[in-house]
């Protein structure tokens, strides 16, 4: 008989719950990373964005991005999949088309069987494959804890590129996945996951963001960004920064939730440990409405919940929505047609929750 192995229980973080605290990051970055005197570079590290972007010289550019992370199911096959499909959401992201991919794998060889990690790959190959890349290459080590994810290359007519610093006054926000995959990966981990959610987090999250393609070819959409390891506070507090503006969600039934049983989830401490640090690093910048009261703990442990391979956060110019309405239709995205929020002129808090 072939024996259970929980991946899970071989990492210390799980998915983008792994990523470091964005006020840790900035520390990190702060005064490292200048822009390279680069002509071609139209988005680098000078901006917080999803990728980096460079201008081909013939009206396209190459877009580039890496992402890994260590495992957020115990499936191997499923977690090739979905560290993938993460990695290559950057991409779409920024309005692109994938091209290829490279691997990205760290096994403790000493722990975990090579047979496994061959799965972890095949999974990865299987949603590179369903993107319509190939995965071309990549790269191993031996390492304490499992890692797999992939580096990425796209194009992108130069026109049609995407940022997450472009929003105007006035945009409108979408969002295309629903919020709570990590309470219930991490209630998996507890083993207090009830049995008719079993598979919903890992699914959702093996869903490619292919509609970022389309959309990037919209003069309507303003601005773009995934939801990941910041959760939707902490990439919305991004936009809304870097776009010099204030963004507002007047109703905390317009969010979508991955199912209706996260406040049972959270109330029994099934709360990732990047929830706590992204709300110590952003905090500060979130205004959540009194009329909560006793939920706004509640509150913010969903709206500050890390994503592994989140939706698309969509900012859209209020003339485009039907427009942009049509082609979220078209992906099969129509329980993602009810806007999330506005942007408005800028005040002195990123981001207001109202009732």
């Amino acid at each position: 008989m072939e024996e259970i192995i929980k991946l899970t229980h071989y990492s210390h973080g799980a998915g983008c719950g792994c990523k470091i605290a964005p006020r840790i990051l900035e520390e990190i970055l702060s005064g490292s990373f200048a822009m390279p005197d680069n002509k071609n570079l139209l988005v680098g590290n000078h901006s917080k964005d999803d990728a980096a972007v460079y201008d081909l010289g013939n009206g396209s550019a190459l877009i580039s991005t890496t992402d890994f992370f260590m495992p957020v199911v115990d499936d191997p096959f499923e977690f090739g999949r979905i560290a993938g499909t993460n990695a290559i959401s950057d991409v779409y992201a920024m309005g692109g088309k994938p091209l290829l991919a490279i691997a990205i794998l760290g096994w403790p060889v000493n722990k975990l069987s090579p047979s496994i990690a061959k799965k972890v790959i095949e999974g990865g190959k299987s949603i590179c494959a369903e993107a319509g890349i190939p995965l071309a290459g990549g790269h191993s080590i031996d390492s304490p804890e499992p890692i797999f994810g992939l580096a990425v290359n796209g194009l992108v007519d130069i026109n049609n590129i995407k940022q997450n610093n472009t929003a105007k006054a006035g945009d409108i926000l979408y969002l295309t996945k629903p919020l709570g995959v990590g309470i219930l990966t991490t209630a998996e981990k507890k083993g207090l996951l009830r049995p008719e959610h079993a598979g919903i987090a890992a699914r959702q999250m093996m869903q490619l963001n292919k509609v970022g393609e389309a959309l990037g070819k919209m003069k309507g959409v303003t601005a773009m960004t995934d939801v990941t390891g910041f959760g939707l506070l902490g990439h919305l507090a991004e936009m809304a920064e870097g776009s010099n503006l204030s963004a507002v969600i007047p109703d905390m039934a317009l969010v979508p939730l991955i199912n209706n049983d996260l406040e049972f989830y959270i109330h029994q401490q099934s709360v990732p440990g990047g929830t706590h640090r992204n709300w110590d690093s952003y905090g500060h910048k979130i205004s959540i409405s009194d009329s909560f009261a006793e939920k706004s703990e509640m509150v913010k442990c969903i709206l500050a919940d890390p994503q592994t391979s989140g939706g698309l956060l969509i900012a859209v110019d209020s003339a485009a929505m039907k427009e942009v309405e049509l082609v979220l239709k078209e992906y099969k995205l129509e329980k993602h047609l009810i806007p999330i929020g506005y942007f408005k002129q800028k005040e002195e808090l990123a981001v207001s929750v109202k009732g």
